[in-house]
């Protein structure tokens, strides 16, 4: 359950960041490409907090944390690139 409220921040996070994107950029789609290309190094950064909660706090070894950390970046960080992706041509 953890795992799935974490994802589900950091898809709030990713909302957060194409939300300023729009509001601070110039309004275009190019604006939520680069929304997008800033939230995947902090969403990095957000999991790796968590994982390292996870070994200090919770007691996990880093083998046991390193896929929860792989499954936990990966899918916002994939649909962050798909923005990127598609706004960014």
């Amino acid at each position: 359950m953890h795992t799935i409220m974490v994802m589900g921040g950091g898809f709030v996070l990713l909302a957060v960041f194409l939300l300023a994107g729009r509001l601070l950029g110039d309004g275009s789609s190019a604006a939520l490409a680069v929304a997008a290309r800033w939230f995947i190094p902090a969403w990095f950064a957000g999991a790796g907090i968590n994982m390292a909660v996870g070994v200090i706090k919770a007691g996990y070894s880093v083998a046991e944390e390193l896929p929860i950390f792989l499954l936990i970046f990966a899918v916002p960080a994939v649909a962050a690139g798909l923005v990127w992706w598609k706004f960014g041509r």
